[in-house]
């Protein structure tokens, strides 16, 4: 079997506006630009993955793939993941190649893996799991009051966990914590997320805060790039800390983390991280160190899809994470991931990824096509 095209369609749609931490941290546009690469073989098994999103865009993809990674593919035996992941993360400075970009490549190499061996990738990768309860994770709310009521919403149905993402100012953020906890009681998980707005005096405070409020883990409080800070908030707190979501680099990147006792839970993905094969070897360095490794989700519908596989194949992870609105990063899929009433996701069945694309919809909203 070889490698004989690459394509990437292009698409944009309108949906809802984006607010992350921080009270400027606002897209009012609510545009999605999409793009969805197809790479197919002589023997007429196709294999599909995104990029880009509600969040970042997908033309800075166009370029390295059709000029750079298009002819090294073209050729090759697509089940020889590992060696074409390897050859692409030995080019990562050369190529000046995103990891975004290996990690689409390296999704659609699962997808025809899986349709060849008429499983589902979790099956080959190692299923440990049929099914993983999930946590609803906000979005920016206006106030201490609407997260509570989101996170009673949520746990009305059936949602073991929620998530805070808040408004990045410590004096705030505690009540935002104390808000929810009185609203839902013990008996939900609980998870800060400030997405790196804390200096390391506050990231101690709410760390402290949260501490006494019962909750589960606090992520990713300060910039990555702190990592001396890293270490000493992990010696300082009892709460769990995770890390690094965002830190630029792959596999090795993280590593440094393990190493420097900087994260108490590895926290990763397929879109950041390279990939299914890139997010496997971190959750197998995780578990080397008797480490969790929590998947962070959102980006896209495929890229969610890949990393609810790697999750089935994990047994050193907790929650399947369900960004909050789902109708800002759903879309592309006849059917996509959906949470049951005992709040859990379930492991797809079907060979390959297991889904089908939406190319009705797909194609309403092409902007350009390219091969």
């Amino acid at each position: 079997m070889k490698v004989t095209d690459l394509k990437l369609t292009m698409t944009q749609r309108q949906t809802l506006p984006w607010r992350g931490t921080g009270m400027g941290n606002v897209d009012t546009t609510g545009k999605a630009e999409l793009g969805i690469l197809s790479i197919s073989t002589d023997e007429g098994v196709q294999g599909y993955s995104m990029v880009g999103g509600y969040q970042i865009g997908a033309a800075q993809a166009v370029r390295p793939l059709l000029s750079q990674v298009k002819p090294f593919l073209v050729g090759r035996n697509p089940l020889d993941v590992g060696a074409v992941w390897s050859d692409l993360v030995k080019r990562v400075r050369s190529w000046h190649l995103d990891y975004g970009v290996i990690g689409a490549v390296d999704v659609a190499l699962w997808d025809i893996a899986g349709k060849v061996a008429k499983l589902p990738v979790h099956r080959l990768l190692g299923t440990c799991r049929d099914r993983i309860p999930t946590y609803a994770s906000s979005a920016n709310l206006p106030s201490p009051s609407a997260y509570a009521e989101e996170a009673q919403h949520y746990k009305g149905m059936g949602f073991p966990g929620y998530k805070i993402h808040p408004h990045g100012v410590a004096s705030e953020d505690i009540e935002i914590c104390r808000a929810v906890r009185r609203a839902v009681g013990d008996g939900m998980a609980l998870m800060l997320d400030p997405a790196a707005r804390y200096s390391y005096v506050d990231a101690l405070r709410v760390g402290r805060a949260i501490e006494d409020l019962g909750y589960h883990w606090y992520e990713e409080p300060m910039p990555e790039t702190d990592l001396y800070g890293y270490a000493k908030l992990c010696h300082d707190l009892d709460i769990p800390v995770m890390a690094p979501e965002t830190a630029p680099g792959g596999f090795a990147t993280v590593g440094q983390w393990v190493l420097q006792r900087a994260a108490d839970i590895l926290r990763s993905d397929v879109a950041r991280r390279g990939g299914i094969t890139g997010m496997m070897k971190i959750a197998h360095l995780a578990e080397a160190f008797e480490m969790n490794c929590e998947v962070h989700t959102g980006s896209n519908s495929l890229s969610n899809v890949a990393n609810v596989h790697v999750i089935m194949a994990m047994p050193n992870t907790e929650y399947f994470e369900l960004i909050l609105p789902p109708e800002r990063h759903q879309w592309g899929l006849v059917r996509d991931i959906t949470v049951d009433k005992q709040g859990y996701v379930h492991a797809p069945t079907a060979p390959g990824l297991g889904v089908e694309l939406d190319w009705d919809a797909i194609r309403r909203h092409t902007t350009a096509e390219f091969s």
